[in-house]
């Protein structure tokens, strides 16, 4: 399967490799959070691929009622599972709180009860499927991995949680640019799982 992840940026020659048919195969959209929707919009609307996407602690409060609040087309996977064809595919939005009036911003305490509350579903997918997630969407990256020192660009320890109890074989996130100097490399491999900040956009041909 060939994916399509987008996260933190608007990225212009997108546009014009969106109409020329360059990215014709991709068959899922992955959003990582920071994003215009309207710009997520248009890859659901020129692609006519399914997008899952995740909110950014620049997006919007999630409100149901709220066109605004949300990408039409999209599904909003925060805390969430779906299965996609053959791959489970949960989302974890928000990132560290740095801010106390901050939107999708939780301490490292909220985030792990947040992470918690995913149990249940990612329990009954081992029981179905034998396995709990093939890839997880996040905002943030995971503590110690691919963050900076900065306060607002911390990673969430819940993450290094969720990853460790999930094993996913992917793990795409956003949140850091990776033209900053402390992140050298933007994929890492822990166990069977590739962390890859996907900033600004990559495509990536999974290999289940």
């Amino acid at each position: 399967m060939k994916i399509l992840a987008v996260s933190d940026q608007v990225v212009d020659r997108i546009y014009g490799l969106v109409s020329s048919g360059h990215f014709k195969d991709v068959e899922l959209i992955v959003g990582c959070g920071d994003l215009p929707y309207e710009y997520l919009e248009y890859l659901v609307t020129m692609l006519n691929k399914p997008l899952y996407y995740v909110p950014g602690n620049h997006d919007p409060k999630f409100e149901p009622q709220t066109a605004a609040s949300r990408a039409q087309g999209g599904s909003n996977l925060d805390l969430k599972t779906v299965r996609h064809n053959k791959f489970l595919i949960g989302g974890f939005g928000g990132c560290v709180r740095y801010r106390p009036d901050g939107i999708n911003q939780y301490t490292q305490t909220e985030a792990y009860l947040r992470a918690y509350s995913m149990l249940p579903k990612l329990f009954l997918n081992t029981l179905r499927y034998g396995r709990a997630l093939d890839i997880l969407i996040s905002h943030s990256p995971p503590f110690g991995i691919h963050d900076d020192t900065d306060p607002a660009h911390h990673g969430l320890k819940a993450l290094n949680w969720l990853l460790r109890i999930t094993r996913p074989r992917y793990h795409f996130h956003g949140h850091t640019h990776f033209f900053k100097k402390n992140i050298v490399n933007a994929e890492t491999t822990i166990g069977i799982t590739k962390i890859i900040n996907v900033y600004p956009y990559k495509t990536i041909n999974s290999n289940f």
